[in-house]
């Protein structure tokens, strides 16, 4: 039976050996929790999705409706005081019956995917490519150019600064002279096109005094224009609480979509800003319910893609990982994708994307001292591949050339080949809420599997073990009962771990071809 914990009583003991999973996407790194300190607030900016979920590696779960703030501590795990319902519920034996109780009655999915094509070819944006300053020529180069390099269409994004101001979602004439013709050539070529978008309005504007009049963006309870402070400076933010202004939002980007054929939008920012109690709301929002309602706007299309969540676990939305440096590391680099990956599945967010490959962060392309790694960009490649998503921005033809530059069109010859098998995933994660990408301790509960975070699970079937450090040439890789056959035939045997040779142009993966026991 399911337990509310009492709001001043918030200390739960651990069991022996217990494992947890869950909270911030962010924090995938430092999961699973238990075995060493490590703290949550929810009600903070994390950045990336977050949910009000915990999930345990004996069974149990631990949700609330509102975020909550928790602290975990070898023993034990201290959920501090919220003034909420906090439910401890132990309905299963594992970490995979856990999920899929909690999904069941908490997030049950949709029955619903994105667009097929983000399964089963590449994306492709323009932020790392093109910065702010995207044109319709630019545009359409980046496009001709991915094919004659012989890398297949797919979802070709174009980011910020497409438009005529923050809130004006329409194109900028002189970047974009013909913007339906650039669409059409687009489609003929095989590609679907998202924009990107974010809930800001430019505050000195004929739009932005006219949204504010209609009581459209978000005041100070004394009546002044909350002006945000985000990466691009001082906006104005609409009320997601309104249901006129998310009316007007979406008929601005339905004019794009009916318009010029648009298949999607890319919807950045959004982050919660319900526990700032001097705003004056059109509905007062629980905490996070504003960065969720951001969320279920996107629901709208089938093509929506998101950086920051709140619950909207099961929903056929695009989540993908936040900005990642061109790094090895495990903190906001490389290393981070897998882990951060799986805690993205055990949250119910099964349509991920591991964020662009070779990393994100303009700030670190636009560094003075910026010296790309082209093994770092291939070993990014390989390790999208197998994704639930895979996403490029940076140019392949500029990051790497000769072997490096097989080596990532290797990577993506192996994703056109795995892409059909990944849509069936998909579609069978719409329907049973199973993850398409699975850490092994779910996959594999009481094999000792909980620490294993640099390989996962392709479904049932299909291990893979990216290369994630600098200049190795091989990959010990943890193989669970069974046998297991790699691309070229050779035979493992688990439980084991095995070092396999695993040079530039090899992304270590294992067909799983009997169940051993």
């Amino acid at each position: 039976m399911p337990l509310d914990l009492d709001p001043d009583i918030r200390r739960i003991e651990l069991l022996p050996g217990e494992r947890w999973w869950g909270g911030a996407i962010r924090d995938g790194i430092h999961a699973p929790f238990g075995k060493t300190s490590y703290e949550c607030d929810l009600h903070e900016h994390t950045g990336n999705q977050s949910a009000p979920l915990l999930l345990s590696s004996k069974g149990r779960v631990i949700w609330g409706e509102h975020p909550f703030h928790f602290r975990f501590e070898p023993g034990a795990v201290e959920i501090i005081h919220t003034g909420h319902k906090i439910r401890l519920n132990q309905p299963a034996r594992n970490l995979a019956g856990a999920y899929r109780a909690a999904c069941a009655k908490w997030f049950p999915f949709s029955g619903q995917i994105p667009q097929a094509l983000a399964f089963t070819a590449p994306q492709y944006n323009t932020w790392i490519e093109m910065k702010y300053e995207p044109t319709q020529e630019k545009v359409l180069d980046y496009a001709k150019r991915i094919l004659a390099e012989g890398f297949p269409p797919g979802i070709l994004m174009i980011d910020d600064n497409w438009m005529n101001d923050y809130g004006d979602w329409t194109f900028h004439r002189e970047r974009f002279p013909d913007p339906k013709s650039m669409v059409a050539a687009l489609h003929k070529m095989g590609f679907k096109l998202m924009l990107w978008v974010c809930p800001y309005v430019s505050p000195d504007s004929a739009l932005g005094r006219g949204l504010l009049a209609r009581k459209f963006v978000l005041k100070w309870k004394n009546g002044e224009p909350l002006l945000k402070k985000w990466w691009n400076g001082y906006s104005m933010l609409l009320d997601f609480t309104h249901p006129e202004a998310l009316s007007w939002f979406k008929e601005r980007l339905d004019v794009l979509v009916h318009q010029f054929k648009i298949d999607g939008f890319k919807f950045d920012a959004g982050d919660p800003l319900a526990s700032e109690l001097d705003l004056a709301w059109h509905k007062r929002p629980a905490p996070s319910e504003d960065c969720e309602k951001y969320a279920q706007f996107g629901l709208h299309w089938h093509l929506s893609e998101f950086r920051e969540c709140w619950k909207c676990g099961g929903e056929a939305l695009i989540q993908r990982q936040r900005d990642k440096h061109h790094s090895w590391k495990r903190d906001g680099g490389l290393q981070s994708l897998i882990p951060n990956g799986s805690a993205q599945s055990l949250v119910g967010h099964a349509f991920h994307c591991p964020d662009m490959i070779g990393g994100g962060l303009d700030g670190d392309f636009n560094a003075p001292d910026f010296k790309l790694d082209a093994e770092l960009f291939v070993r990014y490649a390989q390790c999208a591949a197998l994704f639930p998503m895979m996403q490029f921005s940076l140019a392949p033809w500029k990051a790497v050339s000769g072997k490096a530059m097989e080596a990532v069109k290797q990577a993506v010859k192996l994703r056109m080949e795995f892409g059909p098998r990944i849509l069936q995933l998909a579609q069978n994660a719409s329907e049973t809420g199973e993850p398409i990408l699975r850490p092994m301790e779910y996959a594999f509960p009481g094999q000792g599997l909980e620490e294993v975070d640099q390989q996962f699970m392709l479904g049932e079937e299909i291990l893979v073990a990216p290369v994630v450090e600098k200049g190795a040439t091989e990959r010990k890789i943890v193989f669970p009962e069974g046998e297991w056959k790699n691309a070229q035939g050779s035979t493992f045997t688990g439980p084991a771990t095995q070092s396999v040779e695993a040079p530039l142009g090899v992304l270590p993966w294992f067909q799983r071809v009997s169940r051993g026991g």
